[in-house]
């Protein structure tokens, strides 16, 4: 089909950019309604792959990693607190203090795409940190969400509890550091098209156009 567009979503849970830029991608897609039809793919990304189980304090990371003052980070904070509003998304500032490793909950969105049922999940595991402030690392809280979005809570805590599907991950995100994705999001359309950030719906839709008239 002409009009149809492949896309390739680069992207870690524990990225608010990444939230932002998916409500934005999919404002465009709404907007452009039967001019086109898509295809998600929710590729793994690790903001943090070498992180603690127990993860870290947010201002402590982002001092250590960024040199961010307390300042500069309660101004980036409220910026993307003010992004997230704008496209209908609700950050819970005062609910989330610490960073987390998300491998394993890139494992589960690995076999969710399998079952159909990924878009769903990655949309409860961003709820799920950025609004309510859980733990994507933790086991527990992962079958509860994978459960929520219809997933078998029985299946995922097999992946969880076993090694299952973490080569697939860690081959693709082996795959797209290759391909020079070095920060994300990172939004590739039908195989060739790169567009990087948590942009505006406006942009992703005059580039998905652009992309359509090209086809």
């Amino acid at each position: 089909m002409k009009n149809h567009i492949k896309i390739d979503f680069v992207s870690d849970v524990s990225c608010p950019w990444c939230i932002i830029g998916l409500k934005s991608l999919e404002t465009a897609i709404a907007t452009l309604g039967s001019e086109v039809t898509t295809d998600i793919h929710f590729q793994p990304f690790e903001l943090n792959p070498r992180m603690a189980a127990e993860g870290q304090d947010i201002n402590e990371h982002l001092a250590e990693k960024y040199g961010a003052t307390p300042e500069q980070s309660a101004s980036n904070r409220e910026a993307i607190r003010a992004r997230g509003a704008a496209e209908g998304f609700v950050f819970g500032m005062d609910k989330r203090s610490r960073i987390y490793n998300t491998f394993d909950a890139h494992r589960l969105l690995h076999w969710a795409e399998i079952e159909g049922k990924q878009l769903a999940l990655k949309h409860a595991l961003f709820a799920a940190y950025f609004t309510d402030g859980d733990n994507p690392s933790d086991h527990e809280t992962l079958i509860r969400i994978a459960e929520s979005v219809g997933l078998d809570k029985i299946a995922a805590r097999a992946i969880l509890t076993s090694e299952l599907y973490a080569d697939d991950v860690r081959a693709l995100e082996k795959l797209y550091l290759s391909r020079g994705i070095n920060s994300v999001p990172a939004v590739i359309i039908n195989d060739k098209h790169l567009i990087s950030g948590g942009q505006t719906s406006d942009v992703f839709e005059r580039a998905l156009k652009q992309i359509v008239a090209m086809a």
